[in-house]
């Protein structure tokens, strides 16, 4: 089994060298990188450079990137990027800016960018979701995606195109393409569902996770056990379907990074025990 944590815990800071370093001493090795600017300039090639320093240095390994949602943070999530949009230069503007992050790749090798399609259903503005707009980018992504053996997951969030079984529809139906999957967020499908029932209709493309809690009344993503998911009853799903990849902890900042981090350290040790005692 393997763990590891998203940069999203330092996601209203510039992620620097003391970041990866913070969440190598908590354990992780691995990591999925937040792709906004204001957190990390994928634009710039000295700040892709010296993060490749800062993985070789901490011994952490660049497992995912989180495809961009926003341009910049300013007191939360700011310019919203969607991918979904009615309008053909926004629409664009999310692709583009997906490709910029798929770059990084050409630099420091990684696995799977994880893409939301459109924005949550909640708090979006009109044109925002548009489902056939949704799976031209869908498609543009996967083909800029493969010559850099990059695969893309495909994120459930709250919006009509982004259940489980919506996302099962758009790869088995819509793309020509090879190579895309699904990521599971746990804490989206909490408010959206049974989890267990997420986790069986997502299972034949099920490549990804984020791994995270809430109370079911939003999107807090709190450490597991500390919101209301049942938990056994969701890695028992996992094993079910043979899920064989990363167990990502993609986490707020809910009081200090060093609380959240020691919070995931025994979610990890939690997860583990029951892992290994189906």
């Amino acid at each position: 089994m393997r763990f590891g944590i998203s940069t999203h815990l330092f996601h209203a800071q510039r992620l620097d060298r003391a970041h990866l370093a913070e969440m190598a001493g908590a354990g992780f090795d691995t990591i999925e990188l937040f792709a906004t600017r204001s957190h990390f300039d994928y634009h710039d090639p000295g700040a892709i450079a010296s993060l490749s320093g800062w993985l070789d240095e901490t011994g952490v390994r660049l497992n995912s990137v989180h495809a961009p949602i926003a341009l910049s943070l300013d007191g939360g999530a700011g310019q919203a990027l969607s991918n979904a949009a009615s309008a053909p230069a926004a629409r664009q503007a999310a692709v583009r800016e997906a490709e910029r992050a798929l770059q990084i790749a050409r630099h420091i090798p990684y696995s799977l960018l994880v893409v939301h399609l459109g924005r949550p259903a909640a708090g979006s503005d009109a044109g925002d979701n548009t489902r056939a707009a949704a799976a031209r980018s869908a498609e543009e992504i996967c083909r800029l995606a493969a010559p850099l053996g990059v695969k893309v997951a495909f994120e459930v969030i709250p919006n009509d195109f982004s259940t489980p079984a919506a996302l099962v529809e758009l790869i088995d139906r819509d793309l020509d393409v090879a190579e895309a999957g699904i990521c599971l967020d746990f804490g989206h499908a909490h408010l959206m569902g049974e989890v267990a029932d997420a986790v069986e209709i997502a299972a034949e493309h099920l490549i990804a996770t984020h791994v995270h809690d809430n109370r079911r009344r939003q999107d807090d993503h709190l450490a597991p056990f500390l919101g209301t998911i049942d938990w056994d009853v969701a890695l028992m799903s996992l094993q079910k379907i043979g899920f064989e990849g990363t167990y990502l902890l993609e986490l707020a900042n809910t009081g200090s990074p060093a609380a959240v981090l020691a919070d995931a350290q025994r979610a990890r040790e939690r997860f583990e025990r029951t892992l290994a005692h189906p």
